[in-house]
């Protein structure tokens, strides 16, 4: 038998820190604040966005887990954008409560969310932006809980967070209304007037505003991105697209309150 090529070995050293990775970040989901990660081994830092990416897809695998959903976010209304699969387990609707000590600093921010009416393949290639609109059906409010794996964070490489599913805890999805044109020609997307409380008290001092200005051109993104992976989104994936409020820390356990005017409240219980 011969020996395997120095490329072969390399793929398969890449194949296996990456497996490795999302081993230890699955675990450390599955066991809470106590398993968190100080810091990580020689060569088990991604060392580009494409491994960051790899590690996501594995750690579903691990985790045995479809993507119920998407994180998707950019710092800008150029981009670049990133995203990150959310494990349908951790996808809630309605009014959950989420046990608080699962995480070890929560954060939550309050974010506008697209629902998809019908699945799109990867096989059918690349869509265009009013593809990806016509397959969404619906939008809602969400909160998200923001929640790391890792004990330094936020001060930890960003292939580190973009690995660990972008810092993604959960996600609680309020009830929704038709994405339909009136509702894409009249809501006031950039800047919806909406009101963050925990336990009654606002948590959201700023006007509103999303980082990648109008957030709709980050589904065309997603859903591409995912072509160019080989990725399949199904009916009912829900799409949310970056904190409109910044980020709140609760010192303690209560009830999360997130109204954006012409959606459905979404309400969140942390115990």
């Amino acid at each position: 038998m011969t020996a395997p090529t120095k490329d072969v070995a390399l793929v398969a050293g890449r194949n296996e820190r990456i497996v490795r990775l999302a081993r230890m970040l699955a675990r450390a989901r599955a066991s809470g604040p106590d398993a968190r990660i100080v810091e990580l081994a020689d060569g088990l830092t991604p060392a580009t966005d494409d491994d960051a990416y790899a590690v996501q897809d594995a750690m579903l695998r691990e985790m045995k887990q479809v993507a119920g959903g998407w994180k998707i976010g950019a710092k800008s209304a150029a981009g670049p954008a990133q995203g990150a699969p959310l494990p349908a387990c951790d996808v809630h609707r309605g009014a959950p409560t989420l046990a608080r000590a699962r995480y070890a600093k929560p954060g939550l921010e309050l974010e506008v969310a697209f629902m998809l009416g019908r699945g799109l393949r990867a096989k059918d290639g690349p869509q265009s932006e009013a593809a990806v609109r016509d397959a969404i059906t619906s939008v809602h409010a969400a909160i998200e809980v923001v929640a790391s794996r890792f004990t330094e964070w936020p001060n930890i490489d960003k292939r580190w967070q973009l690995a660990d599913l972008q810092n993604n805890g959960a996600l609680v999805v309020g009830e929704g209304v038709p994405y339909d044109a009136k509702f894409d020609t009249h809501f006031p997307i950039v800047s919806p007037p909406m009101r963050f409380t925990f336990d009654g008290v606002d948590i959201a001092h700023a006007p509103p505003a999303n980082p990648a200005g109008d957030p709709r051109w980050l589904p065309h993104w997603l859903v591409n991105h995912c072509v160019a992976r080989g990725l399949d989104l199904a009916p009912g994936t829900v799409l949310t697209c970056g904190s409109y409020t910044g980020i709140h820390f609760p010192a303690g356990a209560g009830v999360a309150r997130g109204e954006i005017e012409g959606l459905p409240t979404v309400e969140l219980t942390l115990s």
